[in-house]
């Protein structure tokens, strides 16, 4: 049956109690439980409520998600606690354990191998020649970069700036079709707010141009830019991370089997995540369990960390599995090399307060170092994840993190949590079971 409900007019402009009244008049029968719901998560510091109201719309309340940490990261030979942040208990507990198996097998590596970022002008332009434009274009070149010194001089003091900009015919995509297509660096910061506002001066400064251009007739002199923006499909901004030991060293008496056998099974289910896309869609989205939450607790993008991350993952025309293994002369070696395009200034990276604190746990890093945190424990979080598939498979951990969440819905008190969790030590945990033992644990009480 459909609802007679008539539209929120005019909601944007109410304050966030009437906002909250409104919606729970229109979209909710108990009316007083569900607006303390809402206020309940509201933060007692008004200043801080304030700042986290503004990083968005329409806000009604704070959806609060867990702040974990992973101790003991070795990284390029220096200890890290890294925060996370994400609502799936069995990441945190997964790259911890990672952590802490390869602390006395070298701990990780990573390196940036570039920070190139991109963004282009499309636009549309129906001149017969194509080559004709490309000539006007090269003359007008650096008068186009000059345009831009305004905007660009804080960040070429840093040591960025616009690296290139060139002229991209796509004509026999979509016809008449063509880019300016400009790279970037953007040094600490993610930089899109920079990058686009250089892009929209150089589509408006390009179109006027066009317009009085001599060289052009009449009918050449007419630009429609589509759009300006940047693209959050970054190759050339790549990190890569890897752990390395000899096979023998990979000995652990939780595998139930030789290190050699553990090396080759291993191995064998990294080649599977580059051959068949139902399995590298899932690998991926491991590895992307463990870069989010980083990404979100450091206050950058995990949005376009993502979409840049499963764009390059098919970069060859086929998805696959984005980490990779060797096992040759004696040694194993697990890499993960990853483009992204984050930064360690700006945006919500100052604005957040938790965001602050997890960049002062981390010692303030720049945004090369951050990249090579987030692109360790991305690595970290996928060995977890095969290790635990090539031996006792994935849900004995991850239903025993679970246990704690049906608990949690059961509403069990603290004796029922603690005889339900030696209960379930070596018992197959399913949200009946555990409903099944509490009950019985209740009937006897």
């Amino acid at each position: 049956m459909k609802n007679e409900r008539q539209p929120l007019n005019g909601f944007s402009k109410l304050s966030k109690f009437e906002k909250i009244d409104l919606v729970v008049k229109h979209y909710f029968s108990d009316s007083e439980l569900v607006k303390n719901q809402f206020k309940n998560f509201w933060h007692d510091d008004e200043n801080v409520q304030r700042t986290l109201d503004e990083f968005s719309e329409n806000t009604l309340t704070n959806f609060p998600f867990p702040m974990g940490v992973v101790p003991n990261l070795k990284l390029n030979d220096e200890l890290l606690c890294v925060p996370m942040v994400i609502e799936e208990s069995s990441v945190v507990a997964a790259s911890a354990r990672s952590a802490n198996f390869w602390l006395s097998r070298g701990g990780f590596h990573a390196e940036v191998i570039s920070t190139v970022k991109s963004g282009q002008v499309h636009f549309i332009w129906k001149g017969e020649s194509s080559e004709k434009l490309q000539s006007y274009f090269e003359s007008i070149k650096e008068e186009l970069l000059n345009e831009t010194k305004p905007l660009t001089s804080n960040m070429e003091k840093r040591g960025g700036g616009v690296l290139s900009l060139a002229l991209i015919d796509r004509t026999k995509d979509e016809p008449g079709y063509y880019q300016l297509s400009a790279e970037f660096e953007t040094c600490d910061a993610m930089g899109a707010n920079f990058i686009n506002s250089i892009l929209e001066l150089l589509g408006r400064t390009f179109k006027e141009k066009i317009a009085t251009a001599s060289e052009l007739s009449e009918s050449e002199r007419d630009v429609q830019i589509v759009m300006a923006i940047l693209s959050n499909y970054t190759p050339k901004s790549r990190v890569r991370a890897w752990v390395q030991c000899k096979i023998e060293d990979l000995n652990d008496p939780s595998f139930g089997m030789e290190a050699s056998e553990f090396a080759e099974k291993f191995a064998r289910a990294i080649r599977i995540s580059k051959i068949d896309v139902t399995r590298a869609t899932t690998h991926n989205k491991g590895i992307m369990n463990g870069i989010d939450a980083v990404v979100v607790a450091t206050g950058n993008d995990y949005r376009a960390v993502e979409a840049c991350a499963h764009a390059y993952a098919a970069r060859d025309g086929q998805y696959r599995g984005l980490s990779d293994v060797t096992v040759e002369n004696g040694l194993f070696t697990f890499s993960l090399e990853i483009p992204m395009a984050i930064g360690t200034v700006g945006g919500l990276t100052s604005l957040h307060p938790l965001a602050r604190l997890s960049l002062d746990m981390l010692g303030r890093p720049n945004a090369h170092d951050l990249m090579k945190v987030v692109a360790a424990i991305g690595l970290a979080q996928n060995f977890a994840a095969v290790r635990s598939l090539v031996t006792s498979g994935i849900q004995k951990g991850h239903m025993k993190m679970h246990l704690m969440n049906i608990l949690n819905h059961l509403e069990a008190n603290e004796a029922e949590r603690e005889s339900a969790k030696v209960h379930f030590e070596n018992e197959i945990i399913s949200f009946k079971s555990v409903r099944e033992y509490i009950s019985h644990l209740r009937h006897y009480v």
